[in-house]
């Protein structure tokens, strides 16, 4: 899932596009992706962009006449910018296409039409001419780039902004909502930690008795970490994910905020220095540097120890056992409910499970006679 950084970097690469640019259409693969009903979603049509934010791990879209498009990407959801004419297939970055066709053609710069407007803004009226022409109509299901991936279309004068979400479930969300009242309702009320200081980040760590990973993931209590930075903050940190809030004391409080500020600043600083000029094309929660998210088996980078693991439902939370819990292994939901007494508690157990010689000799077979 998109967290903070990726977010951000979404947002801030957003704003570069469309600010101040109108919005033609909207048009949707699928009406499911559409949550709400009052306003209709056409009432966006021809509306000026006059803002982007983010809102907790959901990205806002402010339009003029106080309207606001919501979108929520959850876990699979990810974003495309496109050329104006985006159609199956999808499409480069817009301004890496552009510039790419201009180099080709020997051609410095865009050149303005008879009307005065640039080549981009001339080809998102002619897209838009297309679409009215073999009715994909803004709202209406239509044609998507992308395949099966793609759930809509947001049409601008600059540019196509795609929305896909991988595998079967669809459960990204678009809303459009009139009125900064009617926004608020989409706020879980997390803290925002980068513009928070220490005491307001232990009033919300410790608001609730959670364990930590639980904590820094409730978006009731803190806005933007998800499942990846937060793993990332607690290795940091060197807390275990499994501790309680109620039981840190105010060194360790004080050590976890500047590890949630650190990393979160990190990495948003990475993800755009990558990004560039160019749209984020690449937002993973798997990525090189991370020091234990998705890294189960591999060395930890502080102390050289194997990452492990705690797996339950869909989800698994990565962590350094010398580094984070003492050298303590723990339980995984999954397979120590199998093993039971027989679980290793430490990683010497663990080595010695794996490598029966360790132990002095291969494991003692037992007595088929013996019941």
């Amino acid at each position: 899932m998109p967290e903070l950084p990726d977010i951000t970097v979404y947002v801030e690469a957003l704003r570069a596009r469309v600010t101040g640019v109108r919005l033609v259409g909207i048009r949707l693969a699928s009406p499911f992706l559409l949550r709400s009903f009052d306003p209709p979603l056409a009432a966006a049509d021809g509306r000026r962009v006059t803002g982007l934010r983010r809102l907790g791990k959901r990205i806002v879209i402010d339009l003029d006449g106080d309207l606001h498009l919501v979108l929520h990407l959850m876990i699979a959801g990810r974003l495309h910018w496109a050329a104006p004419d985006a159609g199956p297939g999808g499409g480069r970055d817009a301004a890496t296409r552009h510039a790419g066709t201009n180099r080709e053609r020997g051609d410095p710069g865009e050149a303005a039409d008879a009307s005065g407007a640039s080549p981009t803004a001339a080809r998102g009226r002619d897209a838009a001419a297309r679409r009215r022409e073999d009715g994909r109509q803004p709202g209406r299901p239509g044609r998507i780039p992308y395949g099966k991936r793609g759930l809509a279309a947001f049409d601008f004068d600059s540019g196509t902004l795609v929305v896909t979400e991988a595998g079967a479930k669809k459960r990204a969300s678009l809303h459009l909502v009139a009125g900064e009242a009617e926004l608020a309702r989409h706020d879980r009320g997390g803290l925002e930690v980068l513009d928070a200081d220490r005491d307001a980040f232990a009033r919300a760590l410790t608001r609730e008795r959670h364990t930590l990973k639980r904590a820094l993931t409730d978006q009731r209590l803190l806005s933007g970490i998800g499942n990846a930075y937060s793993d990332e903050i607690l290795h940091s940190a060197r807390l275990s994910p499994v501790r309680l809030t109620s039981s840190l004391s105010p060194e360790e409080i004080e050590t976890l905020f500047a590890a949630t500020g650190r990393v979160l600043r990190h990495w948003t600083k990475r993800l755009a220095e990558e990004a560039g000029d160019r749209f984020p094309e690449k937002v993973t929660a798997f990525r090189d540097g991370m020091a234990v998210h998705g890294r189960y088996g591999e060395p930890c980078p502080a102390c050289g120890s194997a990452v492990q693991r705690i797996a339950y439902a869909s989800n698994e939370t990565n962590y350094c056992p010398t580094c984070q819990t003492g050298g303590k292994l723990l339980a995984d939901r999954s397979l120590s409910r199998l093993l039971r007494k027989d679980w290793p508690k430490t990683l010497e157990e663990l080595e010695a499970l794996r490598d029966p010689a360790r132990k002095g000799g291969a494991p003692r077979r037992r007595d088929p006679g013996k019941r």
